[in-house]
């Protein structure tokens, strides 16, 4: 466990971020008085979904692809006048 002081990790906050990658937590002080711990997040592993998985759940409608009417492009836009 890494103890910082809060000038120290903005200092060098990439050098620690290291530690942090390699598993170590670090603890955040305030004139010496812990006030935070940083801990590292476990890996993500992202699942592929394949592709189609929500195929034929529901249905786009006809019109989807039209222009949008002219009065919701405004309000879009902030002129809602």
């Amino acid at each position: 466990m890494i103890r910082l002081n809060i000038h120290e990790a903005k200092t060098h906050l990439s050098r620690y971020l290291k530690h942090l990658k390699d598993g170590e937590t670090i603890v955040l002080c305030r004139r010496n008085i812990p006030i935070a711990e940083i801990r590292p997040l476990p890996d993500a592993r992202q699942e592929y979904r394949p592709i189609g998985l929500a195929k034929g759940t529901f249905d786009v409608p006809p019109d989807f692809f039209d222009d949008l009417p002219e009065e919701l492009l405004l309000s879009f836009e902030g002129n809602s006048d």
